[in-house]
């Protein structure tokens, strides 16, 4: 499905229902499942949560996953703990999307997982195995912070617990602090000392746990607002003192001129035209808030320099490429300074097509939708995409700018 998207309003007032969050549910999912205890709450209705949620029910045989990349890896860990054997395979796209890391770590602890494909990356095949623990592993944390969640989360179930030593770079650091702070809700305390992730073996505890809204979702209307300048949205559901790394973003968009107030049930976002001469930041810790951020200072003419962009380019696509391949279709000419890193300084070319495409990757489209304030007739390819996190994205969009 194609979107046109066709610019009515002068000004952003309403209300949006976001999804609840992706990165809540799968993880709460597995602890659930680890625990023995039931579903969680609000559980995301995205593709990857069914996804993995559909699987943890499988007791071996083939598992596809898709393009659910977050689904692929905590997977790998858990299957690798649990008895039967299995085949995790995903989309052709998954099997371009690097796993070395994590295998190589599981195999240090025991698991039995060959690649069925080219090595290092899906599908893979994992047997039947005991995993020991009362070890020390290092695990370069420059690649994806999903690698060390999916040991973290395994871990207490190892006799001896595990030490995970992270060499590198920590990137989406956020993202770990979420995971131990769920396992501590669901009866597992871990430690960190420096760098290194210190989890006890114990047992986890069934407990009633509810997925709260997505502040990774809740990026593409503070976007809108930073490009129209004027309006106000509310956000019911959406907590400032969330366990998701996102909440931070509020930082960032008041730079871009949207302010960020806690009310009765949510949060309301307000937009305003004061904001930085110049944005710069470093994103490693919210790589998903990326996307909107490049796509809204292009639009409010607001030259940028970000950093920490290292994971963009395993994502559902290579990020860096595909959003500077589709702003400079509307004329913006992004730089790639370094690797990680993107720029521009408004340098304006000629839009060359008001087509934009999405590379099956769900954050393109919705990073672009807001794009037709200023180019109305705007058409986004493969518009559907948002299914993978957002499916009622286009429902909620519309009743605000149609």
């Amino acid at each position: 499905m194609d979107k046109v998207i066709a610019w009515t309003q002068k000004k952003i007032e309403g209300t949006v229902i976001l999804p609840a969050s992706k990165s809540e549910s799968n993880r709460a999912l597995v602890l659930s499942a680890l625990a023995g205890g039931g579903m969680p709450e609000n559980l995301s209705d995205s593709d990857d949560t069914r996804v993995l949620a559909e699987a943890l029910k499988q007791a071996g045989g083939l598992v596809d996953v898709g393009h659910a990349g977050t689904s692929m890896r905590f997977l790998a860990a858990y299957f690798a703990l649990r008895e039967g054997v299995w085949e995790l395979t995903g989309s052709e796209r998954m099997k371009q999307r690097p796993i070395k890391v994590l295998v190589e770590a599981l195999w240090e602890l025991g698991a039995k997982i060959e690649y069925l494909g080219k090595e290092g990356f899906p599908p893979l095949w994992i047997g039947n195995s005991v995993l020991k623990g009362e070890r020390t592993i290092s695990l370069d944390a420059a690649v994806s912070s999903q690698y060390i969640s999916a040991l973290m989360m395994i871990a207490p179930l190892l006799k001896g617990g595990l030490v995970i030593d992270l060499k590198g770079k920590v990137i989406s650091a956020d993202y770990i602090r979420m995971t131990a702070e769920m396992m501590r809700c669901f009866g597992v305390n871990t430690r960190f000392e420096g760098k290194r992730v210190l989890i006890p073996e114990g047992v986890y505890a069934p407990v009633s746990f509810r997925v709260s809204a997505d502040w990774s979702a809740a990026s593409f209307f503070y976007e809108l607002l930073a490009i129209t300048e004027e309006g106000e949205i509310f956000l019911p559901g959406l907590y400032i003192d969330s366990l998701q790394g996102d909440a931070r973003q509020v930082d960032l968009w008041r730079q871009l001129g949207v302010t960020t107030e806690k009310v009765v049930g949510g949060v309301r976002l307000s937009a305003n035209s004061d904001r930085v001469a110049r944005f710069e930041a470093d994103l490693s810790g919210m790589p998903d808030v990326a996307l909107p951020v490049i796509v809204a200072c292009c639009l409010s003419d607001t030259p940028f320099h970000l950093t920490g962009l290292d994971t963009l380019y395993i994502k559902e696509c290579d990020r860096v490429m595909a959003v500077t391949r589709e702003a400079g279709k509307l004329g913006y000419g992004l730089q790639i300074p370094a690797r990680g890193e993107l720029c521009w300084d408004r340098v304006r070319n000629a839009c060359t097509t008001l087509e934009i495409d999405t590379y099956q990757d769900h954050r393109m489209a919705m990073a672009f939708a807001p794009a037709g304030v200023r180019y109305c007739g705007l058409i986004v390819r493969d518009a559907d995409v948002v299914s993978k996190s957002f499916p009622g994205f286009w429902e909620q969009y519309d009743h605000l700018v149609m």
